[in-house]
């Protein structure tokens, strides 16, 4: 018993430090991004058209579904308009909120697909010749969500900046320029703020030369 609760403890804790090091690439890889980031769009936007064609191949090579096929290819289209503006973009604007309606509605609907298989009916499998559809593995679907699904939005997730905290682009004080602030800078900086000052109203001073939050 007490070694199922000391394995539920490693969960907890295993958890945490996952977030952490999870937070702490976010901050690398937007750092990395600021310092780039006329590569970095070239880079996204290859990679799109890349994936867009690998979709293409994808319906026309393993039977992929016809009307999913073109939701996830316009959803890249979205996506693309968000390199307009690179690598500034506004929070509230059409663009960006339908990108991320569109993320969340490719995860649900691909896995779906992948969760319901079409299987024929039996009259169509006691035919001679019939050919048995291909089930992927979960390997491959592994794959196909990491790439195909996730990667693009979680690129530009990390490589856009908050428009609210930015100059725009190219254009500097004669006194001082001003730093761009990452998107994902922006969600885990406030993240951790948050924490900071749960943890203070609690009594836990997790970082005593931070200022008390207003």
């Amino acid at each position: 018993m007490f070694l199922q609760l000391l394995s539920y403890v490693g969960i907890v804790v295993g958890f945490i430090f996952l977030i952490l090091s999870i937070a702490s690439g976010l901050y690398y890889i937007s750092e990395l991004v600021e310092e780039h980031s006329e590569p970095t769009k070239r880079f996204l936007t290859r990679l799109i058209y890349v994936l867009i064609v690998a979709f293409v191949l994808l319906w026309l090579f393993d039977r992929f579904p016809f009307f999913l096929t073109a939701f996830s290819i316009f959803s890249y289209w979205v996506y693309l308009q968000n390199l307009n503006k690179f690598p500034y973009v506004q929070l509230t604007s059409p663009v960006f909120l339908v990108s991320c309606v569109l993320v969340i509605a490719n995860h649900f609907l691909w896995f779906n697909h992948f969760h319901n298989p079409y299987i024929p009916p039996l009259e169509e499998r006691l035919q001679p010749g019939y050919v048995p559809p291909t089930i992927p593995t979960f390997v491959e679907v592994c794959s196909f969500f990491g790439l195909g699904v996730w990667f693009v939005p979680f690129a530009l997730f990390v490589s856009l900046s908050a428009h609210d905290n930015l100059l725009p682009h190219h254009v500097e004080s004669s006194n001082s320029k001003k730093k761009s602030n990452g998107l994902a800078k922006v969600v885990v900086g406030r993240i951790r703020d948050w924490i900071f000052e749960v943890s203070r109203r609690l009594g836990y001073e997790l970082d005593k030369n931070r200022g008390v939050l207003v």
